[in-house]
């Protein structure tokens, strides 16, 4: 494959992202803000990726950075058919009660091409309220 068809498919694999706070703990003193998202990749392609491996950027509040990348997601690699979707759970905590995460996944092809694949910018935030 090309570097453009590789691109073309990387375009059709959509990933969505809906995030939510789930609680404030302390430990060691310090607030620790808890969240989960939840991603859905949908391959609108008309080839099989297999999820490889993820990155993250999560930033805090402060503008503190942690990098977090590993094989697949969730202890899996999945083979996403094309036209089929896939989507998991997972989560984070904060220092701060917002914060951004962002990143790729590195998917393969039936023929081992590799392509790279945007995890849009999206927040992780406490709602406020208003006692």
């Amino acid at each position: 494959m090309t570097p453009s068809t590789l691109n073309t498919l990387a375009n059709k694999i959509e990933v969505s992202v809906k995030s939510q706070f789930v609680t404030q703990i302390i430990d060691n003193n310090k607030p620790l803000f808890v969240f989960s998202y939840t991603i859905t990749i949908n391959n609108q392609s008309e080839q099989a990726v297999k999820l490889m491996s993820r990155y993250w950027l999560i930033t805090d509040g402060e503008g503190e950075e942690v990098e977090v990348s590993g094989d697949g997601v969730i202890g899996e690699q999945p083979l996403i058919a094309a036209g089929a979707s896939y989507q998991y759970s997972s989560g984070c905590h904060l220092s701060t009660p917002f914060g951004t995460m962002q990143g790729y996944y590195m998917m393969q092809t039936a023929n081992n091409q590799s392509i790279k694949v945007t995890i849009p910018l999206f927040q992780l935030a406490q709602p406020y309220c208003v006692n």
